[in-house]
């Protein structure tokens, strides 16, 4: 294959029904398909369309889910044509092979965390300090790398969030705020380094990236062409660079949409 294609994957290949955003009659909306499994409750789903979709793609390029969803939370998504050769999950900390967590780069990526970002516990506790059960729900520590919350979004009040950012940075982490997930990562745990990785494994293809969040935004910046659906928080941010093309649609039908242009990408690419 001579192209590959990093894609992010909730609100951006797979939406939550949260994130649907459809704005047709219901008897005209897409036949719309489960895409994961929690608990036994469908919790994401894509379109019948998407499904054909990508499947084509994978028949074009080496397709590679990036996420930042742990390795546990990415194994609950069932994609069409079965599970991809390369993912990248826990924000780049993670390379799967196969489905296997890949042991050299995994060491790799906690022995550079080590020598240029506060740890984790320090990090936590900074932001436990901060936090208030009014607006905090729950924590939880993924792959032993970063953390994220689950946030009441209208309580949390004014400057808070800005507080937060401040303390990350200056600990060297980042924050990202997803629907109702608050996200603390390393600033250098990230996707864009794992896409590079994976991308000098195969030999240097065309590389194509799609996703809609700050934690996105290096993998969009470093990729030849980048892709993202008009919502989340780069299109708050306004986020743009020439190598970028914005979906005209949002929610579950800006991801049919994605997969159009990047099909019609790798085959101009050729």
């Amino acid at each position: 294959m001579s192209a590959l294609v990093a894609c992010d994957l909730d609100r951006t290949l797979i939406y939550s029904p949260k994130a649907f955003w459809l704005e047709t009659p219901d008897p005209e909306a897409p036949s719309i398909v489960v895409s994961e499994l929690w608990n036994g409750v469908p919790i994401s789903f894509m379109t019948r369309e998407s499904e054909r979709l990508l499947i084509e793609l994978r028949s074009q390029a080496v397709f590679m889910p990036v996420t930042t969803r742990t390795v546990a939370q990415y194994q609950r998504v069932q994609l069409p044509g079965g599970a991809p050769a390369y993912a990248i999950t826990s924000n780049g900390g993670e390379i799967l092979v196969d489905g296997v967590p890949d042991a050299d780069w995994r060491d790799r990526v906690r022995a550079h965390l080590t020598d240029h970002t506060a740890p984790l516990d320090e990090a936590l506790a900074r932001f436990e300090e901060l936090a208030s059960p009014t607006w905090i729900l729950k924590t939880n520590v993924a792959d032993a790398l970063f953390f994220y919350s689950i946030v009441e979004r209208d309580a949390i009040p004014a400057g808070w969030l800005e507080q937060v950012e401040q303390e990350c940075e200056r600990l060297g982490w980042t924050v990202s705020l997803q629907g109702r997930k608050l996200y603390c990562v390393p600033r250098t745990l990230t996707k864009h380094d794992a896409v590079s990785e994976v991308a000098r494994r195969l030999d240097g293809p065309l590389v194509l990236a799609a996703g809609d969040s700050l934690l996105d935004q290096s993998m969009l910046e470093t990729a030849d062409l980048a892709f993202r659906p008009a919502h989340g928080e780069l299109d708050d941010e306004g986020f743009t660079i020439d190598t970028l093309t914005v979906t005209k649609r949002r929610g579950i039908l800006a991801g049919e949409e994605l997969l159009q242009l990047m099909t019609a990408a790798v085959v101009r690419g050729r």
